[in-house]
């Protein structure tokens, strides 16, 4: 995949850190809105490791 995707899943990333971030820096954070973001931002990562792993791989071929 592109250059251009992987700098969109490392914003988006970042991005839902943030989400996280803000939400646990309310009074009452909503614990199950945490727990959806922590999986988006985990399904991310996954994408990225991946693809990292598939251009190393490519590049040692």
């Amino acid at each position: 995949m592109s250059d251009h995707y992987l700098n969109h899943l490392r914003e988006e990333h970042a991005r839902l850190e943030a989400e996280i971030e803000q939400e646990l820096r309310r009074p009452v954070p909503d614990q199950l809105l945490v727990a959806r973001l922590k999986k988006l931002k985990l399904a991310a990562k996954d994408r990225l490791t991946a693809m990292d792993r598939g251009r190393a791989q490519s590049s040692a071929a």
